[in-house]
């Protein structure tokens, strides 16, 4: 499945997960990553550093990778001025290698924790779009939506940044197919991107006049004869995810049993032979991810990534 894999032209991306609670394990992991041979870094919004500022901050460990960015930022919360001047400066530091994942984020923590509404996402996602991505050109922006009002010029030099939009539902994914780079998925098995989320994004890009448009998956691996560790790992992991209504949804159009059955788990040519089923779906981009449940596992997960890429 190696030389399929290689046929196809998918970029290898390391994710840096959810728990960096540092700027110094950012740095450490996206210097590993740019030595294995990783094409890109790629680090998640969570309860821990953020991810724009750790990635701007850990600039001078990434010289070695083509490509770092962000998978995925909440836009609940924020405005795209002040997630514009953030991610410019960023870009400036990172000398035009960042890329911008975004999404709305979910119903829970945004009436529960930000105490916002959660009536229009995709409007309120669409509206976000048309200020940020003018401000993000260079451009000033002059958007008077039902939910966003963007003014502004910003006075940062920096290249433009391009955006990937999380998207699993059926209209979000034709917006990230007519108004962004592509999408980055999470929760998603190769039978539902090949047959769902390729699929509707790549028709929205083309109806739109678009090129391809990027389709980055999250894979979590572990390289292990402790298979039964591992998929308790998976298992946990996965019940986390589908306690949401849009990641049960494409859990449901997988068939599996299991949501842990996504993880790839087991020898190299094992994880090596499930990649390549996601690379012949149509995905784009690996963001992989390591879970392993102890050092030995995660050492071993690393040694065999960093072999096969070297």
């Amino acid at each position: 499945m190696a030389k399929s894999i290689d046929r196809l032209g998918v970029r290898w991306g390391l994710a840096g997960g959810v728990a960096l609670a540092s700027v110094d394990q950012v740095r450490e992991l996206a210097g590993w990553a740019a030595d294995a041979g990783f094409d890109s870094f790629w680090v998640s919004q969570a309860r821990a550093v953020d991810p724009v500022v750790a990635l701007a901050a850990a600039a001078d460990a990434t010289g070695g990778l083509r490509e770092v960015g962000t998978s995925v930022v909440p836009l609940y919360g924020r405005h795209p001025i002040g997630l514009a001047q953030m991610v410019r400066t960023a870009q400036s530091a990172l000398g035009g290698r960042f890329t911008l994942g975004i999404g709305p984020s979910h119903r829970e923590p945004v009436e529960h924790d930000l105490g916002l509404s959660w009536d229009r996402p995709l409007g309120y996602t669409t509206e976000f779009l048309d200020g940020l991505q003018p401000l993000l050109a260079g451009r000033p922006a002059a958007v008077e939506g039902e939910q966003l009002v963007t003014r502004a010029e910003l006075s940062i030099e920096a290249d433009d940044t391009p955006i990937l939009l999380a998207a699993l539902g059926p209209r979000m994914l034709d917006l990230a197919g007519r108004r962004t780079a592509g999408t980055s998925v999470g929760q998603c098995g190769p039978n539902t991107i090949r047959t769902h989320i390729a699929p509707l994004v790549s028709e929205a890009a083309a109806a739109a006049g678009r090129p391809p448009p990027r389709i980055m998956a999250l894979v979590r691996l572990c390289v292990t004869d402790d298979v039964g560790s591992a998929r308790r790992l998976a298992q946990e992991v996965g019940a986390s995810y589908a306690k949401w209504p849009s990641y049960a949804a494409v859990l449901a159009k997988e068939g599996l049993a299991d949501p842990g059955d996504l993880h790839l788990i087991g020898s190299w040519e094992q994880v090596l032979d499930g990649l390549g089923h996601y690379a012949e779906a149509g995905v784009t981009d690996f963001r992989l991810e390591i879970a392993a449940p102890d050092a030995a596992a995660r050492d071993r997960s690393r040694a065999a990534l960093a072999g096969f890429l070297s």
